[in-house]
């Protein structure tokens, strides 16, 4: 298993080949839904990544301003989205994004806000509280912030990664709902499966396996939200 960090910084093609294997039921889209209106609004989605949820709403938004703090992962974002014109792609951390103050109706974040409480340097509870504030200052009166996290890979019911705990008690106190829905993976063949879960989860997880020609490995996401 390779560093999150260097993935992230140079291996964006069998990331975006593991996550989009993810979600084949297609739970996502109607769980946003259910929390915030999509059609015609304008999004700010900070942690991008390979552009997974960018995609996913470019269809059905008015506009979207993408921001990651890697070059390599936008760029194979670009060339995904296929010249999407109402996306806009630019690099950028989740504590300061260049755009002006109430320009969006909803701010997203999929399965990258935890490193503003991961990252070794300084105070996690005041860095989450910074880039949660950051996320307000973008958005509309009545505006929604939307962040996404794993409540567990390999699990049929939520068991949140233990170094997850705090980060969640502080989304939390700072007036974040949760609910949780399951995003399994698909994989095109066993080969194909134990490839990326080796990559990006380690060799452990292929365990959690099921037996199918195109195997399944069980993921449980939530989405934490609250108004601007």
């Amino acid at each position: 298993m390779l560093d999150y960090a260097e993935i992230y910084a140079a291996h964006p093609e069998p990331y975006d080949r593991l996550v989009v294997r993810e979600d084949y039921e297609g739970n996502i889209l109607p769980a946003l839904r259910d929390l915030c209106a999509l059609d015609g609004v304008e999004v700010v989605e900070s942690g991008a990544g390979t552009g997974r949820l960018t995609r996913l709403l470019a269809p059905h938004v008015r506009t979207l301003h993408a921001f990651d703090a890697s070059p390599a992962m936008l760029a194979h974002a670009a060339e995904t989205l296929q010249g999407a014109p109402n996306v806009t792609l630019r690099v950028a951390a989740h504590h300061s994004l260049p755009l002006p103050d109430a320009c969006a109706d909803l701010y997203l974040v999929g399965w990258s806000f935890c490193y503003t409480f991961l990252s070794p340097e300084g105070d996690p509870n005041a860095s989450v509280a910074h880039a949660v504030e950051e996320a307000r200052r973008l958005l509309r009166p009545n505006g929604k912030i939307i962040i996404l996290e794993t409540f567990g890979t390999g699990c049929e019911t939520p068991c949140p990664p233990a170094n997850l705990a705090p980060y969640f008690g502080v989304l939390t106190d700072l007036g974040f709902h949760s609910k949780w829905i399951r995003t399994d993976y698909r994989f095109e063949s066993r080969i194909e499966a134990e490839e990326l879960i080796t990559f990006f989860f380690g060799a452990e997880m292929v365990a959690h396996l099921d037996n199918a020609s195109q195997p399944i490995l069980p993921e449980c996401t939530a989405l934490w939200w609250r108004d601007a």
